[in-house]
């Protein structure tokens, strides 16, 4: 999706709210691990524009090093032909059908880029940060990564040994490298992670960090000579960049680093780095190593999301894992999709995907306890009032405790997503609210009130629908950022843009003040929001 003009930021002085995604590398098409990160960091600046602030969210692709090469080759195209058209007819598009609102897509084969890595390592080689050498070591060009010894398995003889991540065999290679000075951050490292203790979340992997750099860095081989697809060194051309140290630099260059100091001032440091726990240690020790000797400010946060599994593994193209995400929202449908993975895992820990527990949550939580309730109040709306929101016309204790539970609801969840990335924890404490909502109407019985037609009884009947209209119009606020189109469909439902305006204006803030949606708004039943679901479809 392209920026929009209430997403920009260009021409302020404030700082943005700055959220980026890995760049992903393009190999192959997305896969459910891909878009798993790529819909929390949608949903959390979906989350921060609804409390009213500006917010820069970047993704993109990873289209440089040596297995792109031999994908292309394998396919018989360039390397840039391969990119071109894996980015324009698979990623641009998946985010594109799963309403990912991104203010940029950067590519790492853009002259944006490029042309700004080689001024940040030129400056570092002249900086005496980067020095020649030699390497010999195993390497994956799955992950693109030398391997340590304690990171390999054993293979099917002697010699061999696998990657403990594709469980394919790695390579040994021998080439002549550039070196970046990465054993001399180690101390500053861990001086910088002890002043910043949120800097890597979860805890988890902040231990796991800690206890790679207690253990003494050694230099990073920061180019390939063996092969040319990649960024050429400036210095040195027979040399190109190794592909992590050009891929992590897009979150610089995409902000104006080197081409926009003042759009660079307002977004740099990025506020969040999402990033699965497979590539954490390039983003909170090199990346932030590779900072610090270019004398510029550290990113905030990086938090690392698990992996999603199947069958006990990860989920990906080369362990034949991986699931394509169109697979499941053309039988669940889009904003059910996005609300399962963030719903049903909790963000920074590892989960399996089921369909059946997809299945069993989008029938109780969706369709029966959300989508039913919206159903039963607008019916209930019009056929006792002929679609005409009643004014309430008293505030017992049952209603007091509803619009408390509201309350309740939205600090939670503003906690919860806004601060913490807890979107599970956030989701729970919104549809805790629904379930106390549908126990409110089960325990007024306005259809039994209705039969009353004296004036009391009326009055009673309308302060029933106008509560139960009331907390959905919150709800709605509390869920666009996560399920946009079926949150502008209730909004419309409730007649609320006459009397409060577009739903993307409204905020976090003022969600929980009882009483906004206006008497008099027209409400309509509209489509089934989440309509009972088909046949699982054949394998």
């Amino acid at each position: 999706m392209a920026a929009t003009a209430e997403h920009s930021t260009t021409g302020t002085s404030a700082p943005a709210y700055y959220v980026s995604t890995p760049i992903y590398y393009v190999n192959d098409r997305p896969h459910l691990g891909h878009a798993y990160t790529t819909v929390a960091g949608d949903v959390l600046t979906r989350w921060h524009r609804q409390r009213g602030e500006k917010v820069w969210y970047l993704t993109g692709t990873d289209e440089h090093g040596q297995k792109i090469m031999r994908t292309a080759e394998a396919n018989g195209v360039s390397p840039q032909e391969w990119c071109d058209k894996l980015v324009e007819e698979a990623w641009k598009p998946l985010w594109a059908h799963l309403e990912i609102a991104n203010d940029d897509f950067i590519r790492t084969t853009e002259e944006r880029h490029t042309a700004r890595v080689q001024e940040f390592v030129q400056d570092l080689y002249d900086k005496g940060e980067i020095y020649k050498g030699g390497y010999s070591g195993p390497y994956c060009v799955g992950c693109e990564e030398f391997k340590l010894p304690s990171e390999l398995l054993d293979g099917a003889t002697e010699d061999e040994k696998l990657c403990s991540v594709h469980k394919r065999p790695v390579e040994w290679l021998e080439e002549e490298n550039y070196f970046f000075r990465l054993s001399a951050y180690g101390p500053k490292l861990l001086e910088f992670y002890a002043a910043n203790p949120g800097f890597i979340q979860p805890a988890s992997a902040r231990n796991e960090v800690l206890r790679f750099v207690e253990q003494d860095l050694k230099d990073l081989s920061i180019s390939r000579s063996t092969f040319n697809w990649g960024v050429p060194l400036p210095w040195d051309e027979k040399h190109v960049l190794y592909v992590w140290v050009d891929a992590l630099q897009n979150y610089i260059t995409a902000a104006g680093y080197g081409s926009d100091p003042e759009r660079f001032a307002e977004l740099w440091p990025a506020s969040v780095h999402l990033v699965g726990k497979d590539i954490l240690r390039f983003h909170a020790v090199i990346w932030p190593a590779m900072l610090m000797a270019a004398g510029l400010p550290l990113p905030k946060r990086v938090v690392a999301n698990g992996w999603l599994m199947v069958g006990g593994e990860k989920m990906s193209k080369s362990n034949l894992t991986g699931i394509a995400p169109t697979d499941l929202t053309s039988h669940f449908g889009v904003d059910a999709y996005r609300y399962y993975f963030l719903r049903a895992i909790p963000f920074g820990t590892d989960g399996s995907f089921s369909w059946e527990d997809f299945t069993a949550r989008y029938t109780s939580e969706l369709a029966n306890d959300f989508g039913n309730l919206a159903s039963r109040v607008a019916a209930m709306v019009g056929k006792y009032f002929g679609g005409e929101l009643p004014a309430s016309a008293a505030h017992g204790d049952a209603e007091q405790a509803i619009a408390d539970g509201l309350r309740t609801a939205v600090e939670t969840a503003d906690q919860k997503i806004g601060e913490e990335l807890d979107f599970a924890g956030g989701l729970a404490a919104i549809f805790e609210f629904v379930k106390q909502v549908n126990g409110y109407l089960t325990e007024q019985e306005p259809w039994k009130v209705a039969k009353d037609e004296s004036a009391e009884g009326q009055a009673r009947l309308a302060t029933i629908l106008y509560t139960a209209a009331e907390a959905l119009r919150g709800t709605a606020v509390l869920l666009n950022p996560v399920m946009p189109s079926t949150a502008e469909k209730l909004w419309d439902s409730l007649g609320a843009t006459e009397g409060l305006g577009a739903l993307a204006a409204q905020t976090v803030a003022t969600a929980g003040d009882w009483g906004r949606l206006p008497a008099g708004a027209t409400v309509t039943k509209g489509e089934i929001l989440f309509p009972r679901l088909e046949e699982k479809p054949a394998s």
